[in-house]
């Protein structure tokens, strides 16, 4: 499933110093660097060439005058404007959107051609590394042959078809069956010459959806499209699917990424997008801990245009 990223125009901004990791003595998978400032040229491509994202275009440098564009902004208007235009709430949006104008833009995206401009291009990259990573994550526990996985929310395919070369069973799953088209045909043209490999089982269901159980269940970059009161049902789904682990990524909510996406609802873009939600990693650690669940690992991916936070949750 797509993402969003931030695109900032903060002259002089200075990041928070919350913003910098601390690591202690947790397990971190981290790709991550502070994203320079684009140009003018480039917010301006990205305004064009992105949906969901949050565009700060201000010429100010201060928190304050950031808090002063942010109270004249009214987010809530624009989510109730794109879920009366497809009659329904998130999930509703999500479908429409993936199975229209953003299936095309996302297929891109994720692709390999050189159809995309400078701002799609890091935006691949950021995805590239996050999926390099959830596989570093599931090869250190070792060989994935035979391990069932569940790709929830699996797009066009990029981790599924990974996970079906090293061996692993996998279902995967997405709410677009533009997506799920897209996935099934790169799966046939790239496994066909790797005798022995089982072909992912492609199927169109939303996260509720989703029945059976699994050694692993795997959800990147689905968690953006739902409010964390919708999020905490969720992962409570798929840990209820997941027999050893459940690896999550999410757009993590600090004070630096929520008040660039607060900014950046005055600039919405022209085309039709999802409603983008951020979750503190609090938050995500709370939903596992009621259903009996921990995380036991983490990542953090950070490009100049994209940003996932990654967990690797198993049963306490």
């Amino acid at each position: 499933m797509a993402y969003s990223s931030l695109i900032t125009s903060l002259p002089h901004f200075t990041l928070p110093r919350s913003h910098f990791q601390r690591f202690g003595r947790r397990n971190f998978y981290v790709s991550a660097a502070i994203p320079p400032i684009p140009t003018a040229a480039e917010v301006s491509a990205a305004s064009d060439a992105l949906d969901s994202a949050s565009i700060a275009a201000i010429g100010g440098g201060s928190v304050a005058a950031l808090a002063a564009v942010i109270s004249l902004t009214d987010p809530e208007k624009r989510r109730k404007m794109q879920a009366e235009e497809v009659g329904g709430e998130d999930k509703e949006v999500v479908r429409e959107y993936f199975n229209n104008d953003g299936f095309q833009r996302w297929r891109r995206i994720y692709g390999d051609g050189d159809d995309v401009n400078r701002v799609q291009m890091d935006i691949r990259l950021g995805h590239s590394k996050t999926v390099e990573n959830v596989m570093k994550m599931l090869l250190d526990e070792g060989p994935l042959n035979g391990i069932t996985v569940c790709d929830a929310g699996c797009g066009t395919g990029s981790l599924s078809i990974p996970l079906a070369k090293e061996g692993a069973v996998v279902a995967a799953s997405d709410i677009s069956a533009a997506m799920v088209s897209e996935a099934e045909k790169k799966a046939i043209e790239e496994l066909k010459n790797s005798p022995g490999t089982v072909l992912p089982k492609f199927e169109v269901k939303d996260l509720e959806s989703l029945e059976g159980k699994y050694n692993t269940v795997v959800c990147l970059d689905v968690l953006i499209h739902y409010p964390q009161s919708k999020a905490d049902a969720m992962i409570a789904h798929l840990t209820s699917l997941a027999d050893s682990r459940l690896i999550l990524s999410f757009a993590p909510k600090t004070f630096y990424y929520d008040l660039l996406k607060r900014i950046g609802e005055l600039f919405p873009g022209p085309s039709k997008a999802t409603r983008a939600y951020l979750h503190s990693e609090a938050d995500v650690e709370k939903a596992f801990q009621k259903v009996g669940w921990k995380i036991r690992k983490r990542g953090l991916i950070t490009t100049q245009f994209y940003f996932s936070r990654i967990v690797e949750a198993i049963p306490a």
